[in-house]
């Protein structure tokens, strides 16, 4: 599928869905962000921007993309109305043929999954390679499927967090694994229905 399509789809997703005015940040992010040095940070796939306006809230500079012009011009809006467009930078880009430029202290990859073409591989290798010394890329899949997903495929597999880390073939002398497992949570989807979930959760860490 073409990279227009991918971009039709996502902005679909998004213009589907009501604008929210204070989106909520990912748990995994905050249990695991809370206490680190404020820094550059790298949301990939930032949807309705709520990991990125919680970061920014927090010190961090923060570079936010998507796909979806949809959710970029959501965000810079949003930004700007929390009095946060100096911290976050929106921007779009599709990942499968261009990754943000610069290095970062954090990097974030929540649910980075589509039924469209993309070399999630390739992309989490990129960012890995991003990160500056004692930097770190937390990347959290769905384990499980909830009620409101747009993936309902009962044959989905979900790869543990173990073998996402092996897929990247990142040399041990220069990036450590911090944190790879699949703690469980209850999630509040968009219409305010709640389901228990499974998520993988994978910290790499750069070392050298």
């Amino acid at each position: 599928m073409s990279t227009t399509d991918a971009v039709a789809f996502w902005d679909r997703h998004y213009a589907g869905r009501p604008a929210a005015d204070n989106p909520q940040p990912n748990a995994r992010l905050t249990e695991t962000v809370t206490g680190l040095t404020p820094g550059h940070a790298l949301d990939l796939g930032c949807g309705a921007g709520g990991d990125a306006l919680w970061l920014a809230r927090r010190g961090w500079h923060v570079t936010a993309t998507d796909i979806s012009a949809v959710a970029v011009e959501r965000l810079t809006a949003l930004a700007h109305s929390h009095g946060l467009g100096d911290r976050v930078n929106a921007v779009r880009h599709d990942l499968h043929t261009s990754f943000p430029p610069g290095d970062f202290d954090l990097i974030c990859a929540h649910y980075l999954h589509t039924p469209l073409d993309l070399d999630r591989t390739a992309v989490l290798r990129a960012a890995a390679h991003a990160l500056l010394p004692g930097g770190r890329l937390l990347v959290v899949d769905h384990g499980s499927a909830t009620p409101w997903s747009w993936d309902q495929d009962a044959d989905t597999r979900y790869p543990s967090p173990q073998e996402v880390a092996s897929g990247l073939q990142l040399p041990p002398q220069t990036w450590t694994i911090d944190k790879a497992d699949a703690p469980r949570r209850t999630a509040t989807g968009p219409d305010g229905r709640t389901a228990e979930v499974t998520d993988h959760v994978l910290l790499i860490r750069r070392t050298a």
